[in-house]
């Protein structure tokens, strides 16, 4: 006989209420054993496990025996989940955004690579941070494709967390990111990147990265899908070859050899100093510069029909000018406030194909001073009319004005953006589409040597150049996009740091794409820029097998000038050397990075002592400090 009794606060035990608990109990526990379940997929090297109390992912390297984890930073909870084979489906519910995200893990059977594909339908109302960060080690650091490339080392805590698109080239201009301590790490390939990004953010005081989708004209729209591979050796130089192979199959690669076969005035390029010079007289300051074995020149400025004539009848030089196809600006402020009006600027796109945000406003762009010192902004041509104004402009101009090259400003440094016009809409793939299509028709159609500003891999098959890859954007000067002529005396403790930082730099795009574009530094922060540092950009060239960029005035020029020549002869000659040729790897040389080496698939060996000690070369020779070293194989 079970009797009830009654306790201090008068609450009547009874047998009921005792059933009720018990079984609460045992659904408490049932519960807890499913929240905690263990789904595991593995190959054979391999091993993937779901833990769905978190829905965090823990992964094993068989080779190694190393296992990474990942640790939650948003919060949700997976409502179903199952393995079968190589896969494992769940359902992810993320508080705040009103739908559960489909994913599917699958595992490749034989590599150490597994995919997620995410799926739902609906609004997305604010980025969807999804799957959770892998947990960082001491002794790691984290392979950036920001502009030519960065190391962040986890534990460095004058790093600043930051977001990073992959649809423009002021983000990652690779859609991939890494985490290696220098021989085993992994990587992830955004295979959907059109509308994600990258949180750089820390975790138990270790910096990580985690990706984040961006919606699509406000919905979640199509299947996002995610690449992690994994590897047992090789760093950040393993993790740059597998993205090249991943960029090959996804028809990215396209080399300069290829490029030259079909327009032969782009061996030009291939060690030419890449000049801007906004003086008149500019044959004079050519052929003075060619009279001092400044032999291969892109002249980028502008210039009247017969100097550029006279120009492309030179050995080596390739004529050259800048133009846009984003910036526009209401007449009216024309007329009011301005006190002139940019030559390059589509004028007669407006107000018809100017770009709608979602408001129905126009996007804002390049803000420019009035003459009552407010700044202005330009409205954005929509990219998919630039390539209209593109063919209306530059075969007309080139009847009179033979240019063999034309710079085609802000296409690939500015993000793929939406456009909400009702005559012109777009998303972010759109976009891209008709970026690339607007430097296809001037690389192809116009059969001209091209360039673009800052760079990002959509374009490796467009273009030939990029200014500004070498430049790590957060890092150049203040201002550099508006006040490029001044020359600094002072470095910026960022520039130092982080923009000349040796021991944070990677060669990221050169080990992906040496061989099918060259890279510059930005206008805003070529070589001269600021003398106390121009030996090391010059070391940053050579060992990346990349041309330098002058800008200069004849004042500048006349005082610099035989700096100028000793900078030329320096690089140039070994940027033309493996100009054609694909980086096949890079190394530190020393723990302290100081000294770095590179290889080439010419046989072509460049080491580089950024340091201020002699470093021992094997044949037996000294390398200085601020030196280099070039061995060809023969």
């Amino acid at each position: 006989m079970v009797q009830s009794y009654r306790n201090e606060k008068r609450f009547v035990v009874t047998p009921f209420v005792v059933l009720v608990i018990l079984l609460a109990g045992l659904l408490l526990c049932t519960w807890s054993q499913a929240a905690s379940q263990k789904l595991t997929v593995d190959n054979a090297v391999i091993s993937v496990t779901l833990h769905t109390d978190d829905a965090t992912l823990s992964v094993t390297d068989k080779r190694t025996g190393y296992s990474w984890r990942q640790k939650p930073i948003t919060k949700g909870k997976i409502i179903q989940s199952a393995a079968d084979g190589h896969g494992i489906e769940m359902t992810w519910r993320q508080p705040g955004l009103g739908m559960d995200i489909k994913t599917r893990l699958l595992l490749d059977k034989n590599l150490p690579e597994f995919t997620l594909e995410l799926s739902t339908e609906g609004e997305l109302n604010r980025s969807l941070k999804f799957p959770h960060p892998f947990v960082t080690k001491s002794g790691t650091y984290l392979v950036v494709p920001m502009n030519e490339g960065i190391s962040y080392p986890v534990e460095d805590k004058t790093i600043s967390p930051r977001r990073l698109i992959t649809y423009g080239g002021h983000g990652i201009c690779m859609p991939f990111w890494g985490v290696t301590d220098g021989r085993q790490g992994y990587m992830a390939i955004f295979e959907t990147p059109d509308d994600a990004a990258v949180r750089i953010q820390r975790t138990d005081e270790k910096l990580c990265i985690a990706p984040e989708w961006d919606s699509q004209k406000r919905r979640f729209g199509y299947t996002r899908r995610l690449r992690y591979v994994f590897f047992d050796k090789g760093g950040h130089v393993a993790i740059c070859k597998r993205y090249r192979s991943y960029a090959q199959k996804a028809g990215l690669l396209k080399t300069l050899e290829q490029k030259r076969k079909e327009n032969p005035d782009v061996d030009l390029l291939i060690g030419a100093v890449n000049v801007w010079c906004w003086e008149k007289n500019a044959l004079n300051i050519v052929r003075e510069m060619k009279s001092l074995g400044i032999n291969r020149i892109l002249w980028s400025h502008r210039e009247q029909p017969d100097v550029i004539k006279a120009m492309n009848e030179m050995d080596g030089v390739l004529s050259s000018r800048y133009d846009i196809y984003q910036d526009l600006m209401d007449p009216q402020v024309v007329e009011q406030q301005l006190r002139g009006l940019h030559p390059d600027w589509t004028q007669d796109a407006w107000p018809k194909d100017i770009m709608l945000d979602s408001s129905g406003e126009p996007r804002n762009g390049w803000r420019v001073k009035g003459r009552d010192g407010k700044m202005y902004p330009c409205s954005v041509l929509c990219d998919r009319q630039a390539p209209k104004y593109a063919r209306q402009r530059v075969p007309a101009e080139l009847k009179t004005h033979p240019y063999r090259c034309r710079f085609i400003d802000t296409t690939t440094a500015s993000p793929w953006r939406e456009c909400y016009h009702q005559d012109h809409p777009m998303t972010r793939s759109d976009s891209r589409h008709w970026k690339m299509e607007l430097l296809r028709c001037i690389s192809e159609d116009m059969k001209l040597v091209t360039g673009c500003e800052t760079g990002h891999d959509a374009a490796v098959p467009y273009v030939h150049y990029f200014e500004g890859m070498l430049s790590l954007g957060p890092y150049r000067i203040p201002d550099a996009g508006r006040n490029m002529r001044k020359i600094w005396d002072e470095v910026p403790e960022r520039v130092a740091k982080f923009q000349v930082g040796h021991k944070y730099r990677l060669p990221l795009w050169e080990l992906v794409y040496h061989d099918c574009v060259v890279s510059q530094w930005y206008w805003g922060d070529y070589n001269n820029k600021l003398p106390a540092i121009w030996d090391k950009r010059d070391l940053f060239n050579i060992l990346y097998g990349t041309p330098p960029m002058f800008m200069f005035t004849r004042q500048v020029w006349s005082k610099y000038k035989d700096r100028f020549v000793q900078s030329y002869k320096d690089v140039c000659n070994v940027a033309r050397a493996v100009g054609y040729a694909e980086m096949t790897d890079h190394r530190f040389l020393t723990a302290d990075r100081d000294v770095q080496q590179t290889n080439f698939a010419n046989g072509t060996t460049i080491t580089v002592n950024f340091g201020s000690e002699l470093y021992p070369l094997p044949n037996g020779e000294k390398l200085k400090p601020m030196g280099y070293h070039l061995m060809v194989e023969k």
